[in-house]
């Protein structure tokens, strides 16, 4: 086994690490990339780029379906499921290509290939051929989804969004277990194409939201057109023929069994931090495993260790692990002058129609720092002019500002162009606005930000009209 002896090693080679490990370079270190599995992130692989292709051609089909409410009536549709998927298999290799092109232009000498474990808090053994001794580490190994091991022993028609994207073909039928971004952005799509779907969730939770008003008109929106089952959740699953008989259990304790070519598990994903052998690190883990760590500098404890990205479990998005990244791989660089990062304002998009965003602080978390010291303000798009237009009238925008200061704090919405909506609202958290700065920017017409000044001034009347003893969340829990 050969010895490598380095500054800054680097487990993982996504968009957390490759962040961290550029970050670390740039701050003069000595730096390793390790990375046990093939390059290319998870965005570019099976996750945002490929689910927007296959959503992007579900949004065409149904585009011809829709035309007749403007009088536009077009022929038979015909959906080429093969040409589908091919053309999200050609374009997902293409982002891919990116990563890995630019993977492949790190020296040589920087990168290591294998699956690393710690064995102390100083060294690293990377599979049976490689022991890394450095003096500090960034641990960025992703997520991977989570597949019950009961699911698991029907066999290989029960997937993960990992496998959708290798499809040569569509299927005839899915079944979606859970109502997170990645089901409900995957199953509407496949319906859309017409896939036979059934979304099962095991309470009521809608993607990210947690505000009820709007959880209640996220979820009558998701069952208008699809097959949702709130509150059921999938007890058994077993191989039948060419696919799989599905049982499912609702509150009642009634069963009903179906049979489906799949079973897509998106129940969550788990961050791959198990394999890592943290227990000879010394670093002190939450009941999930995770080591403890600092959210504005990545620091695991006081360590020279720190954590980016999925496998820090905190925000699991692109951008997020971007930022974890540079933070880790700059502190990992300056340590043990370690400083805070920047750490942006928390924005979160489902991409469904309606579109679903958060931004900001949203309604549970203002519920416990903000109890009795907030606003809302909201607008329904059923009446929204340039909404009623695009027949996209669908959907609630909830707005959140601090009473005494005006400044405004977050939302929740479900609606049209939510996410450009998003990074608007997002922005003015982040710039501090209160909510009559907000109202002094320009609002065009007719456009759908029109709605979220409708939004903004039954905000301000809000604030101005501060009730002495009501509390938004007394009745507020947790989004099931």
């Amino acid at each position: 086994m050969k010895t490598l002896r380095t500054e800054v090693a680097v487990i993982g080679a996504g968009t957390a690490g490759m962040t961290g490990y550029r970050a670390a370079k740039a701050g003069g270190r000595q730096t390793l990339l390790i990375e046990g599995n093939v390059y290319g992130t998870t965005c570019a692989r099976v996750g945002c780029m490929p689910s927007k292709l296959l959503i992007s051609a579900a949004d065409a089909a149904h585009m011809l379906h829709a035309a007749s409410g403007f009088g536009v009536h077009a022929g038979a549709v015909r959906i080429d499921g093969k040409a589908v998927m091919a053309r999200v298999r050609s374009e997902r290799d293409r982002f891919v290509g990116f990563v890995v092109e630019s993977v492949e232009g790190y020296p040589a000498e920087d990168k290591l290939h294998g699956h690393a474990h710690f064995l102390s808090p100083t060294q690293l053994q990377v599979d049976d051929h490689t022991l890394v001794e450095a003096e500090r580490f960034v641990i960025a190994t992703g997520s991977t989804p989570i597949v019950p091991d009961e699911w698991r022993a029907a066999g290989p028609r029960v997937i993960t969004s990992d496998e959708v994207f290798y499809w040569d073909d569509l299927p005839e039928s899915v079944a979606v277990a859970g109502t997170g971004v990645i089901g409900l952005e995957l199953g509407q799509a496949l319906h859309r194409l017409g896939v036979r779907v059934t979304i099962f969730g095991r309470g009521g939770s809608v993607a990210q939201l947690s505000d009820p008003e709007v959880l209640d008109v996220a979820r009558s929106a998701m069952t208008d057109e699809l097959d949702v089952r709130f509150k059921t959740r999938v007890v058994k699953v077993e191989p039948r023929g060419d696919g799989l008989a599905v049982t499912s259990e609702d509150t009642n304790g009634d069963q009903h069994t179906e049979h489906f070519s799949y079973l897509l598990s998106a129940i969550g994903r788990r961050p791959n931090v198990h394999q890592l052998g943290l227990e000879n690190t010394g670093l002190q883990r939450d009941h999930h495993g995770i080591p403890l760590y600092d959210k504005r500098t990545m620091q695991c404890g006081t360590s020279a260790i720190f954590i980016a990205g999925d496998a820090n479990d905190e925000r699991p998005q692109l951008p997020e692990a971007a930022d974890h990244g540079r933070i880790a791989g700059d502190n990992a660089a300056r340590y043990p002058d370690v400083q805070p990062g920047l750490r942006r304002t928390p924005l979160a998009i489902t991409f469904t129609e309606p579109q679903i965003a958060t931004m900001g602080s949203s309604y549970s978390e203002l519920c416990v720092s903000h109890a009795g010291r907030f606003a809302v303000g909201k607008v329904s798009f059923h009446n929204q002019g340039r909404s009623r237009v695009m027949l996209q009238n669908k959907g609630l925008l909830r707005v959140y500002a601090e009473y005494q200061t005006g400044r405004f704090l977050g939302a929740e919405m479900i609606g049209p162009r939510a996410e450009n909506i998003g990074h608007l609202l997002s922005w003015a958290v982040q710039a501090g606005l209160t909510v009559d700065a907000m109202l002094d920017m320009p609002f065009y017409h007719p456009v759908v930000e029109e709605g979220v000044r409708t939004a903004l001034r039954d905000l301000a009347h809000h604030l101005q009209h501060e009730p002495a003893h009501d509390c938004p969340c007394v009745d507020c829990t947790p989004a099931p």
